[in-house]
């Protein structure tokens, strides 16, 4: 059969006498500018040929089209002399076009630089960014020689230095973290305080109204979803809709456009350097387990362009994308140069815009070794060696849609998780499921079953009640089922079961009744999230009610839908929540890095002991007992560990009762101490107070906080 052309029929550009060309380095990679011009390496380990094409200032224009001459190993390299920050660039790859063999070379499409610190303009769908003919019958196996340069964005080169002054990293202790996960746009849209032409940029998420509301929770670290480059799906843009979450990167160095107000890096590394002022790390979430180049029927953009073979996992090499993503296709962080992007990408934010942590998405993709998830994967042991990203902290999404991909509980130390399970039995024990007691026990422990063991501590499950990908708190109490009709997908995506509950009417309502009641769960699942131990992460909206309408995939609603309502804050959830991450920041019980088992102390007191509403310590058969539905929970410090023997360790004793309102029996406090109530979760207004008489009542649906003191 005879392969299809290879070659662009259109006359490239000439090259102009301006631009000076030698050799350059093959180091570092991407666009360097070093004073003289700009150095530019590229990975290929199978092109034929690779071309440098440079645009005219507004991007609309090709004004040269240079060849790389120079190659080591499997690195392109030149260094054209006279160009500046500023400059705005695309590559050509030339190469053989058999997708059978996994190659997809097509010179007629301009590619994005993998190393690209900037993009300019957005991605405009046309079937010219297709390297393919769009309805041809062979498919992906025919070749389209339309040029895409006009529909691609293109790559910007930069100089990043930046007056970092004094800033370091905060490296605030794991134990005293609590993080605070939200979206860059939407959470400044539509905030009133945020000057106008910030909103829903990163100078709005450090602006002075996001700074003080963020020092008025007490969170210490804000966790951005996806700031990467991305493009919007095709299937998208054709509704009049976008990926708004960002999950779908073509650019694992530049910050995403959209978000600039002046349409320059330094806005992040303003944004960093004004939270970190504040008290307040970044972290970010970060996708390197798929591109946005989608399946073998999507663009060709970047890496498909210049290596698909190198860059992607493919069924024995050939011309389908192994899919354990779920979005088309996923990255092959085995091969080294792969894993070379992914690596100088974590540093270049670590060192470059001073972040202080990553949550990988899919994590369980980046451990993927031989088809399987292997704790010492490439990709993994790289990350924890690596003396840049040794002091950053590390949080995983610990599984994906592959064999085998749900991982909870087996990434390495220092990495933390995300724990699904916390959230489940949270939402289900306070909807009153029966048989959920035992399991909340192990849940406000730290899920010792899951992460103690390779000495890890108990900070490792990253608590949380809900995440962008859900139902927010104030849905889990309004909604029974999903309402995602608005995403185009006749209301099929998302998860189904959500162990929601409406307290019997499908969302908002004005009964005061019902309006109580949900009000009053809130509060006793916010108060199970700070008082277990782990590290919690609180959803950006959910201090103070915010609503999704009952769409639990938001993924595409750039909208009204997305942002947080701000004018309708729940300014009394804001300070019930407040009041919740100070008690446990000035509570070390609540925070330990050891996990507590029922062992004796050294001063003959458990670390854990755990009661009936009546004071004594559940049988077996209470454990399985469906009516068991109060849990008392008297903690101290870890028997062995650093505070044990601490004799001013004051023990706390909490109550959650997920039953109706009951007679607590308090047990008896240390010499010369009362029970201090610091909290009902049924009465937020109360202030603390101590408790004269050995027994209280602790409210249907309620959680109470009592500590010894003199």
């Amino acid at each position: 059969m005879t392969p299809p052309p290879r070659s662009s029929t259109a006359r490239p550009p000439e090259r102009l006498s301006a631009h000076a060309t030698r050799p350059g380095r093959p180091w570092p990679m991407g666009a360097t500018f070093d004073g003289e011009g700009v150095n530019f390496a590229v990975f290929s380990a199978h092109a034929e040929r690779l071309e440098l094409c440079l645009f005219s200032e507004d991007g609309r224009k090709e004004v040269a089209r240079l060849p790389f001459r120079e190659r080591d190993g499997d690195i392109w390299h030149m260094h054209v002399g006279g160009l500046t920050p500023g400059v705005k660039y695309g590559l050509r790859a030339h190469g053989p076009y058999r997708p059978e063999e996994g190659h997809r070379f097509n010179p007629n499409k301009l590619l994005i630089d993998p190393y690209a610190k900037k993009l300019w303009g957005r991605l405009r769908w046309s079937d010219a960014v297709m390297g393919y003919r769009v309805g041809s019958p062979r498919a992906d196996l025919s070749f389209d020689s339309r040029d895409s340069a006009f529909a691609v964005p293109k790559s910007v080169v930069v100089d990043p230095s930046f007056p970092w002054a004094h800033d370091l990293p905060l490296a605030h202790p794991v134990d005293r973290t609590v993080i605070y996960e939200a979206h860059v746009k939407g959470l400044t849209e539509r905030h009133p305080r945020v000057d106008p032409g910030l909103r829903g940029t990163y100078l709005g998420v450090a602006s002075e109204p996001m700074i003080e509301h963020m020092k008025r929770l007490g969170v210490t670290a804000i966790e951005l979803l996806p700031v990467h480059a991305h493009v919007d799906d095709r299937f998208l843009v054709a509704q009049g809709l976008k990926n708004y979450w960002g999950y779908q990167t073509i650019g694992f160095f530049a910050p995403e456009p959209r978000y600039m107000s002046q349409n320059a890096v330094w806005e992040m590394q303003t944004m960093v350097r004004r939270l970190h002022a504040a008290g307040i790390e970044v972290i970010l979430d970060v996708v390197y387990n798929h591109t946005g180049e989608g399946d073998h029927l999507g663009p060709t953009l970047s890496f498909r362009g210049l290596d698909n073979r190198s860059y992607y996992r493919l069924i024995d090499g050939g011309r389908y994308y192994i899919n354990d993503t779920g979005t088309g296709n996923a990255l092959d962080l085995t091969n080294p140069m792969v894993l070379r992007l992914a690596m100088d990408s974590l540093r270049y934010w670590v060192e470059v815009f001073h972040v202080d942590g990553f949550r990988f998405d899919l994590a369980t993709a980046l451990g993927r070794h031989g088809g399987t998830y292997n704790r010492r994967s490439p990709f993994l042991d790289a990350l924890r060696q690596d003396p840049v990203l040794a002091h950053v902290k590390l949080i995983a999404e610990p599984w994906d849609v592959g064999p085998g991909g749900y991982q909870l509980g087996n990434f390495p130390h220092p990495f933390l998780e995300w724990n699904d399970r916390f959230r489940d039995t949270a939402r289900r024990f306070w909807r009153g499921d029966s048989g959920m007691t035992a399991e909340l026990a192990g849940r406000l422990l730290g899920s010792a079953a899951e992460f103690d063991g390779h000495h890890r501590a108990a900070t490792t499950s990253v608590n949380q009640l809900t995440a962008h990908d859900g139902f927010t708190l104030e849905d889990v109490v309004s909604y029974r089922e999903k309402h995602n009709e608005a995403n185009g997908e006749g209301n099929r995506d998302g998860h189904s079961e959500n162990f929601s509950d409406n307290m019997g009417v499908e969302g908002p309502v004005t009964d005061a009744r019902i309006r109580a009641a949900r009000a009053a769960r809130k509060r006793a699942m916010l108060a199970t999230l700070l008082l277990a131990q782990g590290t919690p992460m609180l959803l950006a909206g959910d201090e103070f009610g915010n609503s999704q309408r009952g769409n639990n995939n938001a993924y595409a609603q750039d909208n009204e839908t997305g942002w947080l309502d701000w004018p309708e804050a729940d300014e009394a959830l804001i300070d019930y929540v407040a009041r919740l991450i100070a008690l446990r920041r000035d509570h070390a019980v609540l925070r330990q890095r050891a996990f507590l088992h029922g062992r004796a102390r050294a001063d003959g007191a458990r670390d854990i002991v755990w009661r009936r509403a009546n004071g004594a310590a559940p049988s077996d058969a209470d454990w399985h007992d469906p009516g068991f539905r109060c849990l008392c929970a008297e903690i101290r410090m870890a028997a062995g560990g650093a505070e044990d023997g601490d004799a001013e360790g004051a023990a706390l004793y909490c109550v959650f009762n997920g039953g109706p309102t009951v007679e607590v029996c308090l047990p008896k406090p240390g010499e010369g101490r009362k029970w201090r109530l610091l909290l009902d979760s049924a009465r937020p207004e109360q202030e603390p107070c101590l408790q004269e008489m050995p027994r209280l009542l602790a409210s249907q649906g309620a959680v109470l906080v009592l500590a010894e003191a003199v």
